[in-house]
């Protein structure tokens, strides 16, 4: 199968306009920071011998809080094996629908090569469903290859199979409601807006074929920017409308006092959820106190992203997420790029 960047792939994909286009900031929303446990055995009736210790509530209070607090998305990861214990995202993103009313839900991102893409595809069409056209879903390939080994899944061909699982994606939905189907997923739904994870040539060549917005992580505001520029080129060499394009990133951030204190606290909370080491993360990780992440986070406005999703690295996310937003307020609006570096073009 052709992929992007090969010669004979045509620029042709859908000119729908992407359903929302979200501005501003996202939370990311935390694993499992909290002690929680298994609700208890089930029975053949239905009940448990045992509570949820509020595990439910606690997600839905985050989401609400986060939402009052400026949250113009809430956005989930995914990592179908991992060392640590982490939440499904589409069923996290369920529960978060029904505790929130404006903000943009997401997967950032899901790995979808782990995945059958046809039972994908009914998923987020349902989550479409019950967030009233607020739905992003936010795909990738992943970077562990260990993951795709516990899952029985080729490491080596993932784009291709993330390629293929676009285009399946897109013919399930494409489907509902005709008629002359019997076997289809109904019903129809408002489209569901594709964002495409990564930063490498191959990643950026994906997202101007095949998607709707583009959402990577670890990358610096610098080189974002310049990523950025050469994936609106692309676009606007397919024939699309670069306007019509979501520009996001995923930023690493940890308050305190200061910024040492802050950094040496984010990056061994993000080494933990790595399992890599804290030297890995010091250039990716915004630290400092509230108004020096401010800062950090508007570099990244100022270098073309429209939606920044803000991924605190620690264990109460609120209590890092909140001080940000509102040291954001007090900052003045960034200065809009001109027309030629909004649309990518030479300047």
């Amino acid at each position: 199968m052709a992929r992007p960047g090969d010669p004979e792939v045509a620029c042709t994909v859908r000119s729908v306009r992407p359903v929302g286009l979200p501005t501003g900031f996202g939370l990311l929303l935390p694993n499992i920071p909290w002690r929680i446990s298994a609700g208890g055995v089930g029975t053949t009736t239905g009940g448990l011998t045992a509570t949820t210790g509020g595990t439910t509530e606690r997600l839905q209070r985050l989401a609400s809080d986060a939402e009052h607090l400026g949250a113009e998305g809430i956005w989930a990861s995914d990592h179908l094996f991992w060392h640590r214990p982490v939440l499904e995202p589409l069923v996290s993103l369920a529960l978060v629908a029904t505790a929130s009313t404006t903000a943009t839900l997401g997967t950032c991102i899901l790995q979808l090569p782990l995945r059958t893409p046809e039972a994908v595809a009914r998923q987020a069409a349902t989550l479409q469903l019950f967030s009233e056209g607020r739905f992003v879903l936010g795909l990738g390939v992943g970077s562990h290859p260990g993951e795709y080994e516990a899952a029985g899944a080729d490491f080596a061909t993932r784009g291709r199979r993330l390629d293929e699982g676009i285009a399946a994606l897109r013919r399930a939905w494409s489907r509902a409601g005709d008629p002359g189907r019997r076997y289809r997923q109904d019903p129809p739904v408002p489209a569901v807006p594709l964002w495409i994870a990564g930063s490498s040539d191959a990643a950026l060549r994906r997202a101007a074929l095949l998607g709707d917005g583009w959402v990577p992580l670890f990358v610096p505001p610098g080189p974002y920017a310049a990523a950025r520029t050469r994936l609106l080129d692309q676009i606007a060499s397919c024939g699309r409308d670069p306007r019509s394009f979501a520009s996001a990133v995923v930023v690493p951030v940890c308050t305190g006092p200061n910024t040492e204190v802050a950094r040496e606290a984010g990056t061994l909370w993000l080494s933990d959820l790595y399992d890599l080491p804290p030297r890995a993360f010091e250039r990716h990780l915004i630290a400092g106190t509230p108004d020096d992440c401010a800062g950090a986070l508007d570099a990244y406005r100022d270098a073309g992203a429209g939606h920044v999703v803000v991924m605190v690295a620690a264990d109460e996310t609120l209590d890092h997420f909140g001080p940000v937003t509102e040291a954001l307020t007090r900052r003045p609006a960034p200065t809009p790029l001109s027309e030629p570096a909004r649309l990518g073009a030479a300047p």
